[in-house]
Formats: C-alpha cells, structure tokens, sequence
C-alpha cells in the first residue's frame, strides 16, 4: 500500500466532517465574526479551499489550477478574518471550492508514485518540521483540514447553533 492509499480515505472522512458542520449553518450568518478573535465558518472553509491547489500541484497535478480570484488575499495564511459583510464570496461559493479541490486531492492521492512522497518538500517555511512532499500532502490533508474544522466546530457553538453530530 502506497503512502497516497493511507491518506485518502482519512481526507474523505474529513470531507464528510466538513459537511455535516456547514450544511446546517444558515447563509447570511456563515462569515460572522461573534467576537474578535474567533475566525468565521466561512473563513475557515476559504482559507482551506485554498490549499487544495497547492496540494495537489505538490503532487504533480496542476489541473486544479489556481484559486479564485481574490481567495489569496482574503484566504492564504496570516490573513485576518474581518466581519464585513459582503467580503466574503458566499456560502455556496465557498463550499463548492472547498470541496471541488479536496476531493479532487483525495481521487488523485491514491495513484501518486511513492517517489512523489519522498522528494524535499518545496515549501520552505515547512520542509525544516515537514521535510518531505508526503509529510507536507499528510498534514495538509489531514491535521490542517481537521484543526480549522475544529474552529467551525466550537464556531458552531457560539453561534448557538450546537454540535453538528
């Protein structure tokens, strides 16, 4: 079993994850910021409908192509989230991009060569505690996905809109 066969199936659970937390979040309230310092839902999901590209361009597959316009600016890392309505493309928007590139990622994983997983990993900023294209694909897919899910997760309950399970 390949290293690409490990982490698809974790990526499609978290797939399905993202969707149970957002598919009840009403439209007009899925960029609000209840207070400061808490990142909205669609925040979140903007922010990893990012990297999905990055991600699969990792791993040779520029087919995704880039994000849409303006998602680098509102989205990539060390961007605030802002509470100003309108910003922010819409619910649908977001969860469509979202989840286009991360099952995208998820089809192609499992066909990766071995020899992909194994070279430097190219994002400088991360090959020091990642130092491998799989342990940066591993992450992304998986730890970074699951910890912005997280913030929709406790999002969720500020909002009073509950767990999602």
């Amino acid at each position: 079993m390949n290293t690409g066969n490990i982490i698809a199936p974790g990526l499609r659970l978290t797939l399905g994850y993202a969707d149970k937390l957002v598919q009840t979040i009403p439209a007009d309230i899925f960029s609000h910021m209840p207070r400061a310092d808490l990142n909205s839902a669609g925040f979140c999901i903007g922010h990893l409908a990012l990297y999905a590209s990055a991600v699969a361009g990792m791993l040779g597959h520029k087919e995704l192509g880039d994000a849409p316009a303006g998602y680098e600016e509102l989205f990539k890392h060390g961007s605030p989230c802002v509470d100003r309505p309108g910003l922010y493309p819409s619910k649908d928007a977001l969860i469509a991009e979202f989840t286009k590139g991360w099952t995208k990622v998820a089809d192609i994983l499992p066909g990766v060569d071995e020899s992909v997983f194994a070279q430097a990993n190219p994002m400088a900023q991360m090959a020091e505690k990642l130092p491998t294209v799989g342990a940066m694909v591993a992450f992304m897919c998986l730890s970074h996905n699951q910890m912005h899910l997280g913030q929709i997760s406790a999002w969720r309950r500020v909002m009073n809109l509950g767990s999602a399970m």
